[in-house]
């Protein structure tokens, strides 16, 4: 288990739609430990909102290449 990750958070994560922006943040944070509270100040939302995109919520458009970027710099 990743340090800091639930594994109920990890199999949700799993779980998720791989094509989802959110949720391929969430597997490249897990796999890289990646705190929600650093995803969060890095793009400005709540650590809710953070848990919501790993488990599949749609991205605002706002946000969308930002995290495309960030994603791509994991890879």
């Amino acid at each position: 288990m990743a340090i800091g990750y639930s594994q109920q958070l990890i199999s949700d994560n799993k779980a998720a739609d791989k094509r989802k922006l959110g949720v391929l943040l969430g597997r490249v944070c897990i796999k890289h430990n990646i705190s929600v509270a650093d995803v969060a100040a890095y793009f400005s939302v709540s650590r809710q909102t953070v848990y919501n995109w790993f488990r599949g919520t749609e991205v605002r458009p706002i946000y969308r290449d930002l995290m495309s970027r960030f994603i791509s710099s994991y890879r």
